[in-house]
C-alpha cells in the first residue's frame, strides 16, 4: 500500500537523540482490536506514518497485524508504545517492552514511552532506568514519557543523566500547558500533544468555530494546526478514514497571530483526562 492520491506527506522533526519523528500521527487509545485494526489501514494508506498505541489500550496485537498488511515497509512507519504503570519497575519495565514486541510482532519500536508517572517515585526513576538499558540493545530507537510534569522529568534527568526525547501531554486550547512547554523546550524535549481536540469538546467552540469559518477550515484543523505552530506534535485519535484525510490537511494554511491569540485566550486548565499528579496510572 502506498498513500492514496491525493494524500499529504506528514513533516518531521529531529528529536534530541537525531532520530526524527512525523509531527501528527494517529492515536489508537480506547479503540477495540478491530476498530484499531482498521484506523490504522486507513491512516497508512492517507499518508499518516505515526501510529500511538500502548500496553495499556490492549490492541497492540491489532497494529502489529495493520501494519503488516499494509504493506508500508515497516522503516517508514514510526510505532509508539506505552509502558503500562502496572509493569513500573527497573526489570518489570524491560520485560513490559519484550512483550510488546512480541504483541506488535516487531524488533523495535520508534519511541517508548513511561505512560504514567503514577505517584511512585522511585519506580518511574528505576523504569527509566529500564528504557534505557532497552535503548542501548535496539529494543527501541528513542525513548520518553508521558503526562510527566516538570518535577517528574527533574526526577529523571537528575538521576540518570539522561533526557527523554518526548513528553507527550494533553494540550489543546483549555489547557494550553504554556510552562510545561518551556520546561521541555529548555530540556530540548518535544513536546506532543495527545486529546488535541478536547475529546470533541472544542470543535463546538465558538472562538474556534469563528476561526475555522475565517480560514475555510475545519475547526478540528484549525485546533491541530493551532498545537502545531506552537512547536508540538500532535498525535489525534480518529476512526473514520474521512477525518482522517482532513485532520492531516494541515500544512497548507497558516493561523493569524490574532487567531493564535484568541485560541491561546481559551486557557482555563480544564483538564479532560486525569492530572498526573494524582492519577494511579492503568
Amino acid at each position: 500500500m502506498t498513500p492514496s492520491d491525493g494524500a499529504t506527506a506528514t513533516p518531521t522533526v529531529t528529536l534530541n537523540d537525531d532520530h526524527t519523528i512525523p509531527v501528527i500521527g494517529l492515536g489508537v487509545g480506547e479503540l477495540s482490536e478491530t476498530e484499531a485494526e482498521q484506523a490504522v489501514l486507513a491512516a497508512l494508506e492517507a499518508g499518516y506514518r505515526l501510529i500511538d498505541t500502548a500496553a495499556a489500550y490492549g490492541n497492540e496485537e491489532a497494529v502489529g497485524r495493520a501494519v503488516k498488511a499494509s504493506g508500508v515497509p515497516r522503516e517508514e512507519v514510526f510505532i509508539t508504545t506505552k509502558l503500562a504503570a502496572s509493569d513500573l519497575g527497573f526489570q518489570s519495565s524491560q520485560d513490559a517492552l519484550k512483550a510488546s514486541l512480541q504483541r506488535l510482532g516487531l524488533d523495535y519500536v520508534d519511541l517508548y514511552l513511561i505512560h504514567w508517572p503514577a505517584g511512585e517515585h522511585g519506580k518511574f526513576v528505576d523504569s527509566w532506568g529500564g528504557l534505557m538499558k532497552r535503548k542501548e540493545d535496539g529494543e527501541t530507537k528513542s525513548i520518553g514519557v508521558a503526562n510527566f510534569h516538570a518535577e517528574h522529568l527533574a526526577d529523571i534527568i537528575d538521576l540518570s543523566f539522561f533526557t527523554p526525547a518526548v513528553n507527550q501531554i494533553e494540550l489543546h486550547p483549555l489547557l494550553n500547558q504554556a510552562e510545561l512547554r518551556e520546561v521541555n523546550a529548555g530540556y530540548g524535549i518535544l513536546t506532543q500533544a495527545y486529546s488535541p481536540l478536547g475529546v470533541g469538546r472544542l470543535l463546538d467552540n465558538a472562538t474556534v468555530s469563528s476561526v475555522a469559518k475565517e480560514q475555510g477550515k475545519t475547526p478540528a484543523q484549525v485546533l491541530l494546526r493551532w498545537n502545531l505552530q506552537l512547536g508540538n506534535a500532535v498525535v489525534a485519535r480518529s476512526t473514520s478514514p474521512e477525518r482522517m484525510k482532513s485532520n492531516i490537511e494541515v500544512f497548507d494554511f497558516e493561523l493569524t497571530d490574532d487567531q493564535m491569540a484568541a485560541l491561546n485566550a481559551l486557557d482555563d486548565g480544564t483538564r479532560f483526562r486525569p492530572n498526573p499528579d494524582t492519577y494511579a496510572g492503568e
